[in-house]
């Protein structure tokens, strides 16, 4: 009943959020003698945090309505282009500049963790005027009807190959974290079957390969519980009137309550800042604290079959680094890529995937040339600076970028500088 009381006590709390976001608007409007006091602010400050920390996030926008391309700002339109129940597959557009050749085209799978695909907004936008960019929308399972049938880990790498055969020859892949165990999954099988469209390369990014190295506590809480513990203690019923309603699930939001507890002292201290900069008007300090929580605190919920078998699959029998992955009855060999490129990604501090647990695709890809494959180790930057920030635009990006076009099957030259960082 944890979920139906969590909705409850959401509903039971409208009416306040309500009058708080009403009276909010009373002591900031400027023409209330009180919104020039401190008082005031300070009164339409601790309403708003109220009504912020109360609220229901909705899923946000990617908002990337144009990008730069030979410096020029050209348009670009999401369009959806392959649908499943649980899955869209969204295409960024570009208007391209007349007489442009075509840039690689890009599939990002983005993490079926907990949070949405405009998690990547910052990887999205940065690869952009470089690549040719698809992304991976998965769909909030309590949004997903019964009637749609189930989706588990074998459906996920299902998914990842019906859409590379979508998207057709010379297509690069990146799988972002939880994504990079079924995208090097999805490769293994498509190259085992000697699959003509396996991806030119594949870019796997702050990924838990193989969760025994450098364990974080992500990684221990599976080692310490057992998967009946996580069926009994976290899958829960949709409540009614979701359209889901009676479809087990893992509810995002107890997945964000175990990431914020993770890192409770500072996420504290940035509310507390968030106060006192309205108290300011400090309206840049504000706004990016508002952009950051509407994307972190806006969460949907996983099937419970999909978060169990990852759990088991992944975190407690590591069955793809000992070679025992199954996927329906075959087996899910890395050995049997080839001719698939291979870049992988870490962060020096990622208390999410350990330092090396991405790597480890370096060891069990073992017929990969050495010329195809590339490691590189982001210096200073935690799991989200692995694709978001100054330092991924600044050092990650460009080696993503100049290592898609170098093993494109159509190769096109890289005039780009790149400094700062490990590479091995």
């Amino acid at each position: 009943m944890f979920y139906q009381l969590y909705e409850m006590n959401h509903a039971m709390m409208a009416p306040w959020r309500t009058a708080a976001d009403a009276m909010r608007l009373a002591f900031s409007n400027p023409m209330n003698p009180i919104s020039h006091t401190y008082f005031g602010r300070a009164a339409a400050a601790g309403l708003e945090v109220f009504e912020r920390a109360t609220r229901r996030y909705g899923k946000p926008e990617f908002g990337l309505p144009e990008t730069i391309i030979d410096e020029q700002p050209v348009p670009v339109h999401e369009r959806i282009v392959w649908r499943e129940p649980f899955c869209n597959l969204i295409h960024f557009e570009r208007a391209l500049p007349k007489g442009r050749a075509p840039d690689p085209k890009v599939l990002i799978v983005a993490p079926m963790s907990g949070h949405y695909a405009t998690l990547l907004r910052g990887t999205v936008e940065t690869l952009l005027p470089y690549s040719d960019i698809y992304i991976t929308d998965w769909i909030d399972a309590r949004m997903v009807p019964l009637t749609e049938g189930t989706f588990d880990l074998d459906d996920y790498i299902d998914y990842v190959i019906q859409m590379l055969h979508f998207l057709g020859p010379d297509t690069h892949v990146i799988g972002v974290c939880q994504p990079a165990v079924p995208v090097l999954a999805a490769v293994s099988l498509m190259e085992a079957a000697e699959d003509p469209l396996s991806p030119s390369s594949m870019t796997l990014m702050g990924g838990p390969i193989d969760t025994r190295i450098n364990p974080t506590g992500v990684n221990q809480l599976a080692e310490e519980r057992s998967i009946e513990w996580f069926r009994d203690n976290v899958i829960m019923p949709v409540p009614w009137p979701q359209p889901g309603f009676m479809r087990m699930v893992y509810p995002g939001f107890l997945q964000l309550s175990g990431f914020m507890s993770m890192n409770l002292d500072r996420h504290l201290v940035a509310h507390k800042e968030f106060f006192a900069h309205l108290v300011k008007n400090d309206g840049d300090a504000a706004d990016k604290h508002r952009d950051f929580y509407d994307e972190y605190l806006a969460v949907m919920d996983l099937t419970a079959e999909f978060y169990l078998q990852t759990v088991q699959v992944v975190f407690m029998q590591h069955a793809l680094p000992k070679g025992e992955m199954v996927h329906r009855g075959k087996p899910v060999d890395p050995s049997a890529i080839r001719s698939v490129a291979l870049l992988t990604v870490e962060g020096e501090n990622d208390d999410i995937s350990g330092v090396g647990q991405t790597k480890a695709a370096q060891t069990i890809c073992t017929n990969i040339p050495d010329n195809m494959r590339q490691h590189y180790m982001q210096p200073d930057v935690g799991h989200y600076g692995v694709f978001n920030g100054s330092r991924f635009r600044r050092e990650i990006a460009p080696r993503i970028v100049a290592f898609q076009r170098e093993h494109s099957r159509r190769a096109r030259p890289v005039k780009q500088v790149i400094k700062g960082g490990k590479s091995a």
